[in-house]
């Protein structure tokens, strides 16, 4: 890939008379992974969504992968993966059903999954430390292990450009540590990450980079100036590192 995987630009996105992104702008290199941090409410679901294409922009634009978000979701060149998924944990489909999800854009008419995508899901599978648990019903899973199979879901895909809104919350520290690993892995691959995540102190070992977000983005650039007092300051108002503003 040659330029930025995610380029955004001057990003507006309203809900009604509530301003969520207000001129916000943000380019992620492939072989990166980029940290988003911000507060609850600061516009980080609604910037996913943005590129996802799942929300009206009201000005500015989102390029992913040199193309449109419609065009990187039909070429399966963007893989998401939410805060929480809408799915049914009684349904009677198995972790291997759901990572086999992500190569639904691969498949031909048929619609069948041929020898490549069963390859796929296998190594996703293995990536993410499930393999044992492939035939299990998803709902039977620990939330850190449904979301490592949800992440499954989106390396299956094959993605260029990742995005996680809030990967550690509500999981374990084995799982949390998987998917760091991975992610880090992920981008020595080529691949562009983007990940969303109140963990400040998992920063340093997560993410090349960090962009700090409150309806625009404050400020990008190396993770040791992003949580310099000064800056998270600005993002969260208070001193979270424990001193005074």
């Amino acid at each position: 890939m040659t330029g930025p995987a995610l380029d955004i630009r001057d990003l507006t996105v309203t809900y009604g008379d509530v301003v969520a992104l207000d001129g916000c702008t943000l380019s992620v290199a492939p072989g990166r992974v980029t940290g988003l941090i911000g507060m609850n409410g600061s516009g980080k679901s609604t910037l996913f969504k943005a590129v996802m294409g799942a929300v009206r922009v009201d000005s500015g634009t989102v390029t992913v992968a040199g193309g449109s978000p419609a065009a990187a979701r039909a070429a399966a060149t963007v893989g998401y993966v939410p805060q929480s998924e809408d799915i049914d944990l009684d349904f009677p489909v198995s972790v291997r059903d759901v990572v086999g999800m992500g190569r639904y854009g691969h498949l031909g008419f048929t619609r069948r999954a041929r020898a490549e995508d069963r390859v796929a899901v296998d190594e996703a599978l293995a990536r993410v430390e499930l393999t044992e648990l492939a035939e299990r019903q998803i709902g039977q899973l620990s939330g850190g292990q449904r979301k490592r199979a949800f992440v499954a879901r989106a390396i299956a895909q094959d993605a260029a450009l990742l995005l996680l809104d809030e990967p550690f919350a509500g999981v374990d520290k084995r799982s949390e540590a998987t998917i760091v690993r991975l992610l880090r892995s992920l981008a020595d691959d080529g691949r562009a990450v983007l990940v969303s995540t109140h963990d400040l102190h998992a920063l340093p070992d997560l993410a090349d980079d960090a962009a700090l977000l409150l309806h625009r983005i404050l400020f990008h650039g190396s993770v040791g100036d992003a949580l310099q007092p000064e800056n998270l300051v600005r993002a969260f108002g208070v001193d979270v590192t424990g001193g005074a503003p």
